[in-house]
């Protein structure tokens, strides 16, 4: 029974593991298959066209120059060389759709050709080629929609929306530091920090800062407002509000203590030696809980306490044993009495110096063990 249970578990567990990679796979072919834009599926094709075109670039070899500019002027424009380019069109990992990519080539593998074999000298860039001027699919850069019309500047702070595209509305989409239509300006978080004609430096306000308000400048002193948890003081700008101090009694639980953070607190869990307690430890309690007692000022196990009283005084009687059979030995046999009684003592003194040299070094044996105290009774005896 507990086979088939194991067995089942199993093939259960590959199913899981099947049906898991099985999705994760069907995801990324989702994405891999996804149409990109007009303007981005051009412009990968034209990028891996010219990944082919610097793939098949020939240089000189010595020998007659003159020749061999001849042999690769007509190779630059030759068929040979378009069709080693087009053998790895649309191979780069970057290319996710490729089913995509090569149907665009074929459809426009007449521009292509035209412009690989014609039109090079005239037209050096593809992309202008191919995707601005023939499919009116993308635009010159800083540039956008239908009609191409120039972009808003941005200031260098942001981008604007369809940059090199025939889409978008040619506004800014400022960076997270910035605003303004033309994000000449810093965000409601940020202050100005630095400014010429050239050039705008946007800095984050002091955490303190609440996020409407904003600020004028570094420094919890530049606040406008205040963020919840903190306090406005007319000398130090706003000030952490200690809630622990505050409202101690409705910060945390019973069994917690309060610690403050800047703009909030924390709260963690009491030592379990404590029935409520001020901070962490056993000696932060303010009443040790059942099972423990107030001593040299923490809160310690009573039940750990007796069981050393206990052990100890086992130990003594222990000894105290061996003594007295020491002593009826000695009636009988002053020699044997002697060997023992030097047995007892070495023992009772190794065991003593065990448990202090434990008790000295919390909890760490010392080098003599068990083996070594047994080997030095048997040698004196």
């Amino acid at each position: 029974m507990k086979i088939e249970n194991s067995a089942r578990l199993g093939l259960l567990w590959t199913l899981v593991i099947f049906v898991g990679s099985s999705a994760g796979e069907a995801a990324d072919a989702k994405n891999n298959n996804k149409t990109p834009p007009p303007c981005k599926g051009c412009s990968l094709l034209v990028t891996s066209f010219k990944v082919g075109l610097e793939r098949t670039k020939r240089g000189h070899g010595g020998g007659d120059t003159a020749w061999e500019e001849e042999n690769l002027r007509s190779y630059k424009n030759s068929e040979v060389r378009l069709v080693e380019i087009q053998e790895r069109l649309c191979s780069e990992p970057e290319v996710l759709n490729k089913d995509h990519c090569h149907n665009l080539a074929n459809e426009h593998e007449a521009l292509i050709e035209d412009w690989f074999t014609h039109k090079q000298s005239e037209h050096p860039d593809l992309h202008t080629f191919l995707c601005i001027e023939q499919l009116s699919v993308c635009c010159p850069k800083d540039t956008y929609g239908p009609k191409c019309e120039p972009c808003t500047d941005c200031k260098g702070n942001g981008k604007c929306k369809g940059a090199g595209t025939r889409k978008g509305n040619g506004k800014c989409l400022c960076d997270a530091s910035y605003s303004g239509p033309n994000c000449n300006e810093c965000s409601n978080k940020h202050y100005e920090s630095f400014r010429d004609d050239s050039k705008l430096l946007c800095s984050p306000c002091h955490a303190a800062c609440n996020d409407d308000g904003g600020c004028t400048g570094a420094g919890p002193k530049s606040c406008r407002k205040c963020k919840d948890g903190w306090l406005m003081d007319s000398e130090n700008g706003c000030v952490d509000i200690n809630e622990c101090l505050e409202r101690p009694a409705s910060a945390c639980r019973s069994q917690q203590f309060c610690v403050n953070n800047e703009g909030s607190f924390t709260c963690l869990e009491c030592d379990r030696s404590c029935d409520g307690c001020d901070g962490d430890g056993p000696d932060m309690c303010r009443k040790c809980a059942t099972g423990y007692q107030l001593k040299d000022g923490k809160c310690q196990d009573l039940s750990a306490e007796q069981r050393d009283s206990y052990v100890n005084l086992t130990r003594f009687l222990t000894y105290f044993g061996m003594c007295v059979a020491t002593c009826v030995i000695f009636q009988s046999s002053t020699n044997i009495a002697y060997i023992v009684g030097g047995a007892v003592a070495i023992y009772i003194a190794a065991s003593e110096y065990w448990l202090n040299s434990t008790a000295q070094s919390g909890g760490h044996k010392p080098e003599i063990d068990t083996k070594q105290l047994e080997e030095l009774i048997m040698k004196s005896l």
